[in-house]
């Protein structure tokens, strides 16, 4: 038979257990709720470069006043987009169906 003090002993070990292991629970969902937070923001501004990029590059491309090869960025696009939402968007430079050279 154990004391009596032995049995609380135990009981608080477990108690103590069970509280890091719900503190470790805590921390790991942090950290991933950071690293998905940090995924994310990366994204965006991944997104807002390719927008500022392509606004840039559109403005360039639709001013008379300054030569650009229109001729390779149409290929580019013509070779890059394949599908037909995005096609439609350049229609006025490639056709909106895929040509299937390849």
């Amino acid at each position: 038979m154990r004391p009596a003090n032995m049995t609380k002993l135990d009981t608080h070990i477990a108690d103590l257990q069970t509280k890091l292991r719900q503190a470790e629970s805590r921390k790991k969902d942090a950290i991933a709720r950071q690293n998905a937070a940090l995924k994310k923001k990366a994204r965006q501004e991944d997104t807002r470069k390719k927008i500022l990029v392509g606004s840039i590059v559109l403005k360039a491309f639709t001013r008379s006043n300054k030569p650009w090869p229109i001729s390779e960025l149409t290929s580019e696009l013509d070779k890059e987009l394949t599908r037909k939402d995005d096609r439609s968007l350049f229609s006025e430079w490639i056709s909106i169906e895929k040509d299937n050279k390849d």
